[in-house]
């Protein structure tokens, strides 16, 4: 007879995926370790030179701030746990630490797409209607964007952990590095009616592909302007290239991911699967500070600045 789990019984989730990585701990946690501590160095140098220097409270530098901190948000809901996973006998999570930690990776998500759709925007009104760009992105108007970027996923997804709790569970296995609420709805019993969770995760997919369909168009509208005027093909080029290729690469990512968990074989290699997983937590919090810090010509300079004045 197949073992039944009641709701009483299932406190802990086990996280199954590590199995391959367990063969090269030390080596694996060595390199994850580097990794976090270079995210963390990255972001949090770019958020201090944006905060500290008054030139740079301006709304595009303040988003990439705000999208810096974002990283740092999501990063710290894997990065720990992993490496203590890594450490551990047993790759176990408690009931309310999965829900925490699948709430942290789906609100960091959605935020950084928010964000990217401010950020889209914020360029579409400065190249497309430079006159009416301070009067419109104000301080107060910023601040509204970015307070519902970040709040509205969190209203979202505080919904769909509580439509979770309900649930009973008669499974308590996550094929996966990091616990993932769409997983965990997965490991209902039977009887259980798990409609309404997967109608509200429809809605809530539908709401943040309206947002790439803005962010999509907001660029192809930007694209057709700037190439009739050279200005604002240079003006592209410096200050909207680096969001485009953040953009792409952020899209890539997390519609690769959603392909792989809801319709990927399980005959891929596990690695594969880890690595697919992980994307959206390395890749973006190491690209973006990058690629904002050399590309942006202040902030590029300011930094060489810091470094020089390190050097003596």
């Amino acid at each position: 007879m197949d073992q039944v789990y009641n709701v009483s019984a299932v406190r802990v989730f086990t996280l199954s995926a590590f199995s391959e990585t367990l063969h090269h701990r030390g080596t694996i946690f060595s390199l994850t370790l580097l990794c976090y501590c270079v995210i963390l160095f990255l972001n949090v140098s770019l958020v201090m030179t944006i905060v500290l220097d008054e030139k740079f409270h301006e709304p595009m530098y303040i988003l990439i701030c705000v999208s810096c901190i974002n990283g740092l948000y999501g990063t710290a809901g894997f990065y720990p746990k992993f490496l203590v996973d890594l450490l551990s006998s047993s790759q176990a999570v408690s009931y309310g630490g999965c829900l925490c930690q699948a709430f942290v990776m789906y609100s960091f998500v959605c935020s950084d797409t928010s964000i990217l759709a401010v950020m889209a925007y914020d360029r579409y009104l400065a190249i497309c209607r430079p006159l009416r760009y301070h009067s419109v992105m104000t301080r107060k108007r910023l601040a509204q964007l970015v307070f519902l970027s970040w709040l509205t996923p969190f209203c979202i997804f505080s919904i769909n952990i509580l439509l979770t709790v309900r649930l009973t569970f008669c499974g308590a296995d996550i094929q996966r590095l990091f616990c993932v609420n769409w997983l965990i709805v997965k490991l209902a019993c039977p009887n259980m009616d798990t409609f309404v969770n997967n109608a509200f995760a429809f809605t809530t997919l539908s709401i943040y592909i309206c947002h790439w369909f803005f962010i999509v168009w907001t660029y192809i509208y930007l694209v057709k302007t700037c190439v009739q005027s050279k200005e604002d093909r240079a003006k592209f080029v410096q200050t909207s290239l680096p969001q485009l290729i953040s953009l792409v690469t952020f899209f890539v990512i997390v519609v690769s991911d959603l392909m792989h968990m809801r319709y990927a074989s399980k005959e891929l290699p596990q690695s594969f699967q880890n690595f697919v997983a992980i994307a959206v937590l390395f890749v973006p919090p190491v690209m973006n500070p990058l690629l904002y810090g050399f590309k942006l010509t202040k902030i590029r300079s300011r930094i060489l600045v810091l470094l020089h004045v390190i050097q003596k």
